[in-house]
């Protein structure tokens, strides 16, 4: 009986504590998860102000070129809450504040709040001026995030009554947030992680190391076991011969070292390297050299392998290369610049949405781009940068979808493009005034006098770009003053640059006159944004694009833009050719990340030298990883139809390659496909895309319909998360 009589107390004691631990896992899954929040887009600027202010040139301060804003250091975040039962509310405060429940002040600075059951409005205001206003707010139901309304100026006032005033003339936002969701870590806290990374190769001798750390790479150099006086200096190389260069290598570090007892030291400033040269006094010892590798801690998922295995391997060096160039940013280089570069980042977010797909560094680096108004010069002072900030907005709605973030910055776009309204000419066309940087491309001789085609066509476009978000946000009266500024533009552009003889559009109008010059820019841009008719593409790709006559293009800056528009002409064969040469060449001289500038007349250490300085190039920099962005678009073929891949196309062609696969990244999953000259393997985790192939005769899949489009054009249609496999010939 006594058995019995201990079973069942224990049977109901065992169910007594399953019950309340259901009961501690609800109540925990019940309560809302916080995250520290700020005034949207003040945390990018901020950490942009910071990252870029860490340039040296060989150990001097080298500060940006232009104007640098601020955060805003007063900020006021509220929220209403339905509170069912009384609930203890914890509060993180970057700054000094106030805390208000319904209007009705805290004293002092509260750790914690008490808010009883009922509907409240949540309130703080926060000062700080070393760093950005935030705030975490962690309750039951009572918890921040971007849900949260702030304004840097909330205009409340009180009458001799007390009465306090409505808040009608106040500008509200949704508050910024990112990923930091620990209340202990704040936003100013945030550092991008770092691993130990060891030497390939090291060459140690009485006062001196010489490291091979085997290929390109970014971070802090360690000091194991320093000890003594004396001086110490570093001296790192992209290449061998720049870390020899003790007169002329472009980043060191100089240390004056007393210490009694051995101890590690590590650098303040991250580096680029491959090679480190450290020389000490003889006063001086180091046991050894290593780094802390610092990252983006990104996931890789777009992918591509194919048949050749050196496009399999300048792939590979281009994620490699976009992988060391993106930090807190999208930055141009990380050697020389760091900084954030307007026409460098457009490439990168393109690069982007076929590999991280992530959207908070792309908006991010926006945001730090534009800074605040008033607006004072363009965008890094260039013309075809601030040209490039709008396009980039564009491509990242068409890509992610994300009206959220165009309806809250719709007004920064406003206030910038009224500022080039406002610089327009007499014949309503950007000519560039002083101050103004007319930059299109590093290219000997390249002229900038008068108006040039190129800075009319990337306007034209980013009128088209400002009707287009005015529409997302029911502004149609801005929605059509934009459509017809870019129509009249347009139409400017072929009717004052247009040259029936040269069949191109000519570089530049000089007093109201056509220039004789035919470059590259402005004709192969107007491939892609489809300016063009179908003769004109045609007599464009001859005339200019194949014509060795034409003036060639060494950067991989442009050749991305060059190599793109043949690849929009079915010009893969060809492209990969020139993928091939051009990143091929700079593989055999042995770069283990691609270049600013290659050209294959230079010889020996000439092909580190740039801007006067004989190793002012960056063999790290982030356009020379545009093979990224072609081989998913334009072999593999994915691409959004509509905003975030709710419909899309996938058009693969081969190019001479026997069979490739590979992964494109959406919102919402990926798309895989497998391509040969006979089979086609597809599946779309993400809305619903169209397979568009040509083939000699009509393609065979059980799971699908052929629709014949004529000209041997076929296509599917790809429901979600539906495979597919598909026989055809290869045209």
């Amino acid at each position: 009986m006594n058995g019995i009589y201990y079973y069942k107390n224990m049977k109901r004691t065992f169910t007594l504590i399953v019950f309340f631990i259901i009961l501690l896992i609800t109540d925990s899954a019940l309560a809302q998860k916080a995250t520290w929040i700020y005034y949207p887009g003040d945390f990018d600027i901020w950490l942009g102000n910071k990252m870029q202010n860490r340039r040296t040139d060989r150990g001097a301060f080298l500060p940006v070129l232009w104007k640098m804003d601020s955060h805003y250091v007063l900020v006021e975040f509220h929220k209403d809450f339905d509170v069912p039962a009384t609930e203890e509310v914890k509060l993180y405060v970057e700054g000094m504040y106030n805390v208000k429940v319904d209007g009705q002040a805290f004293v002092g600075y509260p750790k914690s709040i008490t808010v009883p059951s009922g509907h409240h409005k949540v309130s703080l205001k926060v000062y700080c001026q070393d760093r950005v206003p935030a705030i975490f707010v962690q309750g039951k139901t009572i918890v921040s995030d971007d849900s949260w309304l702030v304004t840097f100026e909330d205009k409340e006032w009180i009458d001799a009554t007390g009465k306090v005033s409505d808040k009608s003339g106040t500008t509200y936002l949704n508050a910024g947030a990112w990923n930091f969701n620990d209340p202990l870590s704040p936003p100013s806290k945030f550092s991008l992680p770092t691993v130990p990374q060891h030497a390939m190769s090291s060459d140690k001798k009485a006062n001196s190391f010489f490291l091979d750390f085997g290929k390109e790479t970014f971070g802090f150099v360690k000091l194991h076991g320093l000890k003594g006086k004396g001086k110490l200096h570093i001296y790192y190389g992209e290449s061998k011969e720049e870390a020899q260069s003790v007169d002329h290598c472009e980043t060191l570090d100089e240390l004056m070292i007393n210490e009694s007892a051995k101890k590690d030291s590590v650098m303040e400033l991250s580096k680029a390297l491959r090679y480190v040269n450290v020389q000490f006094d003889s006063g001086v010892s180091v046991d050894s050299v290593s780094m802390l590798y610092e990252y983006a801690p990104l996931t890789q998922r777009g992918a591509f392998r194919c048949s050749d295995e050196e496009i399999n391997k300048i792939y590979d060096i281009s994620k490699y290369t976009l992988q060391l160039a993106t930090r807190e940013f999208f930055i141009d280089g990380i050697k020389r610049d760091r900084w954030i570069w307007s026409g460098d980042a457009y490439q990168s977010y393109a690069m982007n949405y076929y590999s991280f797909f992530d959207s908070p560094t792309v908006t991010r680096t926006i945001l730090a781009l534009r800074g605040k108004d008033p607006v004072t010069s363009h965008i890094n002072t260039i013309m075809d940068y601030t040209f490039y900030w709008f396009l980039s907005i564009n491509d990242y709605y068409q890509y992610t979808g994300d009206k959220t973030f165009i309806k809250q910055f719709y007004p920064r776009m406003q206030t910038l493009m009224d500022y080039c309204l406002s610089r327009r000419d007499k014949n309503g066309m950007m000519a560039g005034l002083p101050g103004d940087w007319l930059f299109i491309d590093w290219a000997d001789g390249l002229s900038k006098q008068g108006e040039l085609s190129f800075e009319q066509l990337l306007f034209c476009r980013s009128l088209e770009t400002m009707a287009i978000c005015a529409k997302l946000n029911n502004d149609n009266e801005g929605a059509a003053k934009y459509q017809a500024l870019a129509d009249e533009l347009k139409a400017k552009i072929f009717k004052l640059y247009w040259n029936e003889q040269k069949h191109a559009l000519v570089h530049s109008l000089i007093d109201d006159k056509q220039s004789d010059n035919v470059t590259r820019y402005t004709n192969m841009f107007a491939i892609f944004f489809n300016y063009f008719n179908e003769q004109q593409k045609q007599d464009v790709k001859k005339n200019v694009l194949l014509n060795n006559n034409i003036q060639k293009i060494t950067t991989p800056y442009m050749r991305f833009y060059e190599l793109e528009a043949l690849c929009a002409m079915g010009e893969q064969g060809y492209v990969l050719k020139q993928m091939k040469d051009y990143w091929g060449g700079m593989l055999k001289l042995g770069a283990t990340s691609f270049w600013e500038e290659y050209n294959p007349d230079k010889k020996g250490a000439e092909v580190y030298a740039m801007y006067g300085r004989p190793f002012g190039k960056s063999l790290c920099h982030a356009w020379g990883a545009s093979p990224i962005y072609l081989l998913g678009k334009y072999y593999l073929g994915v691409k959004p139809l509509t905003a975030g891949y709710s419909t899309w196309v996938a058009e693969p062609n081969l190019g001479g390659l026997k069979w490739m696969e590979g992964t494109v990244p959406t919102p919402e999953g990926n798309i895989k496909m497998y391509c040969s000259n006979t089979h086609i393997k597809i599946k779309g985790e993400n809305g619903t895309g169209t397979l568009r192939i040509k083939s000699k005769s009509k393609p065979s899949c059980k799971d699908a319909s052929v629709i014949s489009k004529g000209n041997h054009i076929y296509e599917l249609i790809i429901t979600k998360d539906k495979a597919y496999n598909i026989t055809y010939t290869e045209l």
